[in-house]
């Protein structure tokens, strides 16, 4: 059994409304006709040559992707450019792709969401919230006392690996309750975190200066706050089985299948030893 991709779009779009999105983002369909059939989905959190080729091989007719191929706007989809080489791959393959992006972060078993689950916090609601207070982008809530130490492991045991792995600007045994979290790229939120009395904040792609400047805020504040930078790639992946299980609910007669290649750009780390003063 199959279903069009006009009616895969609409399940999609009601799991993950195109009005949660924020107004910078590029969320729907790619490429892709609306009367295609779709018999079998593979989600992703990219869409790379790699993870074309994957779904080549398993017979994919549709690419469902958290983050969007056209996010910023190209000029052209010449083979010899980044898109252009994999969009045309796609098309060639008759394989559509679908994004849903900070619409499904923002949703109540979005991406943050499903992180502050795995993590146990109590009470969690958005740390930026959109008209519905349940919905929104991040998650804070209080996850009881432990150290920082602990709750880095707690995330290295939850996160699938990766080359850069858990990096924390804190103390190992300084005690936390209160987390903030945003899955993605979320250095714009560590003020919103702070101010809304966070002891640490978890997310990707920190930036030295911000991270410092926010850091320095808290010792200005006279308050403890902490930072935890963990894979963009993983902390996004980690929601692609619950967007798996409510995708089987709602169109049982598709096979879905979530890619386990790891898209995170880095492949390996290397690391002096620090001194044991």
């Amino acid at each position: 059994m199959a279903v069009s991709l006009k009616g895969a779009v609409e399940v999609f779009e009601k799991l993950w409304p195109v009005s949660l999105a924020e107004d910078w983002d590029v969320v729907g369909l790619v490429s892709g006709s609306a009367h295609q059939e779709i018999k079998s989905v593979l989600l992703t959190v990219d869409v790379t040559s790699e993870v074309v080729e994957h779904a080549k091989e398993v017979g994919a007719d549709l690419n469902f992707a958290h983050h969007p191929m056209l996010l910023r706007g190209v000029t052209s989809i010449a083979e010899d450019t980044a898109k252009g080489k994999v969009l045309s791959e796609l098309v060639r393959s008759n394989i559509a792709v679908y994004s849903a992006h900070t619409n499904a972060d923002s949703v109540e078993t979005g991406t943050s969401a499903v992180i502050a689950k795995a993590l146990g916090l109590i009470n969690s609601r958005p740390l930026s919230q959109s008209a519905l207070p349940t919905q929104g982008i991040g998650q804070i809530g209080e996850i009881g006392s432990m150290t920082l130490g602990e709750l880095a492991s707690k995330l290295n045991d939850l996160l699938p690996p990766t080359a850069t792995g858990v990096r924390v600007a804190g103390p190992f045994d300084r005690k936390v309750s209160k987390v903030a979290l945003c899955a993605g790229a979320g250095d714009s939120y560590s003020l919103m975190a702070l101010d809304q009395g966070a002891d640490v904040f978890i997310t990707s792609d920190l930036k030295h200066h911000n991270s410092q400047e926010i850091l320095e805020l808290a010792k200005a504040r006279n308050v403890e706050f902490a930072l935890i930078d963990i894979s963009h790639w993983a902390a996004e992946f980690v929601w692609l089985e619950t967007a798996k299980q409510e995708l089987e609910q709602a169109l049982p007669q598709v096979r879905f299948e979530v890619c386990d290649i790891r898209t995170d750009v880095f492949d390996f780390l290397m690391n002096k030893q620090r001194d044991s003063q």
